[in-house]
């Protein structure tokens, strides 16, 4: 498995409109959630939910929709699937609250959280997501942005080893 080396972001991210086609994204690819701080942090402790909001989705509310739909809508990669040149290099912007993973994977599958990944559907876990030095290098905390660069033609997928129903298609031509 090639490795990718995600480098953080000196300045923040301008948007990348050139030289990209993919779709709906204007050369970003954001991760997205929408923790509600208050009840995050009371279960999970300080620090698990920094999202600037004061109201988002509260974990009972994120629990309830993942054991509905085996996902929670507001936890996302967006765009879920694009289409890049080889060799281009794209922003990868945490908007949420919480700290994700952006993650190649071979294919889909769990994640790092054993509860996360029965509820959502995938018990069992992408190796890459057990690989410490890979989950530590492609992780994004929260209001962070650090550049990706898709340096092998064809079609790859990404994954948050955290919230395993995250996820990305993209195909580098």
């Amino acid at each position: 498995m090639k490795r990718h080396t995600l480098t953080l972001a000196l300045a923040p991210a301008l948007l990348l409109a050139a030289g990209c086609d993919s779709t709906g994204s204007n050369g970003r690819i954001l991760l997205q959630d929408d923790c509600d701080p208050a009840t995050f942090n009371a279960s999970l402790g300080a620090g698990a939910c920094q999202h600037r909001s004061a109201a988002g989705v509260t974990l009972s509310a994120f629990n309830a929709e993942l054991q509905a739909t085996h996902q929670v809508a507001a936890w996302r990669i967006f765009p879920s699937s694009i289409t890049v040149r080889e060799g281009e290099s794209l922003d990868v912007d945490n908007t949420g609250g919480e700290t994700h993973t952006y993650t190649e994977v071979e294919e889909f599958g769990g994640g790092v959280v054993p509860e996360l990944n029965q509820l959502s559907g995938n018990p069992t876990a992408a190796p890459e997501c057990l690989d410490a030095a890979e989950f530590d290098s492609s992780t994004v905390r929260a209001g962070q942005t650090v550049q990706h660069t898709f340096d092998e033609r064809g079609l790859e997928k990404y994954q948050c080893c955290i919230h395993p129903w995250m996820r990305q298609t993209v195909v580098v031509r």
